[in-house]
């Protein structure tokens, strides 16, 4: 898909969740490196950093768009030429897209062994990786039981139900506003992750705040999925992550909103969830307490402090 098409996918949602995001960028990158035909190094560069920059445009709040730019294009400086500055392109992404596929697998197993025989899960969203968990946990063997929310106003509830579905997961379709009155018959809730902030709170689709506060009240587990690029180094250094709000006109349509001259629609797309409510985050490390997302950003993405106030994508 070419670069404009792959930035304007992302941006109307057609291509929805962090990790496809992330690997869509990856590959538009790649495509476009590959499509750049200059022989000349600052050429080149230029070109890549302005691809980059439109991408990073795109959606504000998935931290995973960013993390993966920034994966495809280390080292791209120190090229030395406008052929060797394209192979280093093109192998990050392709290394980007496969541990981005093989981060996904290992949290379904990790996953899965969270949840027990006979456990009723409540998931909230379409995350591919929290989906991953309980296909996971039904390829174990286990009998469960889901509970998925309609996710207002994109739906992509039923895009989660399509794929519990097909893997023949018995399933409860409700809307957002009833998660609290079902909790009680909820053993385990699992979502997916946006971006995972240093101090171990979790940026995710807007509700998911509201079901862990449930989930906390009935003492319910609440476990995140996220790959280890999910999490956010600049958090590490005080930054916050903006909170993407996208146009009123996905909730009320504008004809509805020109017979209404006096309401503001307000349409946020995620919110926070803190680390107090959430029991544990499922990676490809392992599960971890929030408190360890820290160490996630330092030890395995490899950010410190310095690197973090040096850097500007």
């Amino acid at each position: 898909m070419p670069l404009i098409r792959t930035a304007d996918a992302i941006r109307s949602m057609e291509i929805r969740g962090a990790g496809r995001i992330a690997r869509a960028a990856a590959g538009a990158l790649r495509d476009h490196a590959e499509a750049t035909e200059t022989a000349d190094r600052v050429a080149f560069q230029k070109e890549m950093n302005r691809a980059a920059a439109l991408l990073r445009s795109t959606r504000p709040t998935a931290v995973s768009l960013p993390n993966a730019i920034h994966i495809v294009m280390r080292g791209l400086e120190d090229a030395d030429s406008a052929e060797d500055a394209r192979g280093i392109i093109q192998r990050n992404a392709d290394a980007f897209i496969r541990s981005s596929k093989e981060a996904v697998a290992m949290i379904a197993t990790i996953g899965a062994n969270q949840i027990r025989d006979g456990d009723v899960i409540l998931t909230h969203c379409n995350s591919e990786a929290a989906l991953a968990c309980i296909i996971g946990a039904k390829q174990q063997g286990k009998e469960i039981e889901v509970y998925a929310t309609e996710v207002r106003p994109w739906n992509q509830g039923l895009l989660t139900i399509e794929v519990l579905n097909q893997h023949e997961i018995p399933t409860h379709y409700i809307v957002d506003s009833a998660v609290r009155i079902f909790m009680h018959e909820i053993d385990c809730v699992i979502t997916g992750a946006d971006a995972v902030c240093s101090d171990g709170s979790v940026i995710n689709k807007i509700g998911t705040s509201q079901i862990a506060l449930a989930a906390h009240e009935a003492r319910t587990r609440m476990v995140v999925a996220a790959e280890t690029y999910k999490f956010a180094p600049r958090t590490l250094a005080g930054h916050t992550i903006p909170i993407e709000e996208r146009p009123g006109s996905e909730v009320l349509s504008d004809e509805a909103a020109r017979k209404l001259p006096y309401v503001r629609v307000r349409n946020p797309v995620f919110d926070v969830t803190p680390a107090a409510y959430i029991d544990g985050i499922v990676t490809e490390t392992g599960l971890i307490p929030p408190s360890y997302a820290p160490f996630i950003i330092r030890d395995h993405l490899g950010w410190d402090l310095p690197m973090i106030a040096d850097d500007t994508t």
